[in-house]
């Protein structure tokens, strides 16, 4: 699929969602992600195996809710630009019938999306363009696609450090929390700030020296407050590489918090 440049997108300016395409192996990425994606590399060399775990704990955490936990409907929020094992994919895998809602307000996140579903159809799977710092509008026009008397599996997987503290990200994902019936879960993973702390400091200041909108990586009790109290399900809040993995999966400690919990 060749990269489609929206015009109001600028290609001299990094975008996260880009950086971190590049950094999964993907090809939707300009010069100038690639330049502080590897800049970044360089302040933190293990955020390559890092975001490919995280990728692995997508298709752990959305098995677990397709397969053991009969979840029928997901809200995947922030989706980012597509590659290997998305959403509907994992979960179509385990529980045939199961309906996605993709949400994203990156414009090149939401053309490759929708091109990837013309390509390769699949029934109730759809792409809106929404911003998670309205979390009002995103629920109002998310109840077209989903049924909120049902329940939903929410994935907020390495988004909700792109809300600055002074967006209230607890707040923003205590309004969907709230949304959800009873039954729902909660998925989140978020980069940490207290795992391998200098390292993550060093590339925290690269990236938001060039990005346009900051990312904070945050601590263990910031990123447990997103759950709104929810209680976690078994390992609970830990490094995304630790939370149930294959036998023999790779378990090394990696800077990011991930969970999943049940409303």
């Amino acid at each position: 699929m060749s990269l489609e440049v929206p015009p109001d997108i600028d290609p001299n300016v990094p975008h996260i969602a880009r950086v971190y395409n590049y950094w999964v192996g993907g090809k939707d990425n300009f010069p100038v992600d690639r330049e502080l994606a590897e800049r970044f590399i360089a302040a933190d060399p293990g955020v390559i195996e890092g975001v490919r775990s995280n990728r692995a704990f997508l298709v752990r955490a959305v098995e677990f809710l397709a397969r053991e936990c009969g979840i029928r409907q997901f809200l995947d929020i922030g989706t980012g630009i597509p590659t290997a094992d998305n959403v509907h994919e994992v979960a179509l895998r385990n529980a045939p019938g199961c309906g996605v809602l993709y949400v994203d307000n990156d414009p090149l996140s939401i053309i490759h999306g929708r091109a990837l579903l013309a390509e390769h159809p699949a029934e109730n799977v759809s792409y809106i363009d929404a911003d998670l710092r309205d979390p009002g509008n995103l629920l109002l026009t998310a109840s077209d696609y989903l049924d909120f008397g049902q329940p939903i599996g929410l994935m907020m997987l390495s988004v909700l450090h792109c809300i600055p503290d002074a967006d209230d990200p607890a707040g923003v994902s205590g309004t969907l929390i709230e949304a959800l019936p009873a039954g729902s879960y909660v998925a989140i993973s978020h980069p940490a700030s207290d795992i391998h702390a200098d390292q993550i400091a060093a590339g925290s200041k690269i990236l938001n020296k060039s990005l346009s909108s900051p990312v904070a990586f945050r601590p263990y009790e910031k990123v447990l407050s997103f759950f709104n109290d929810l209680e976690l399900v078994e390992p609970g809040l830990v490094t995304h590489s630790r939370w149930r993995p294959h036998p023999g999966a790779d378990t090394r400690l990696y800077s990011s918090w991930a969970g999943v919990a049940r409303k």
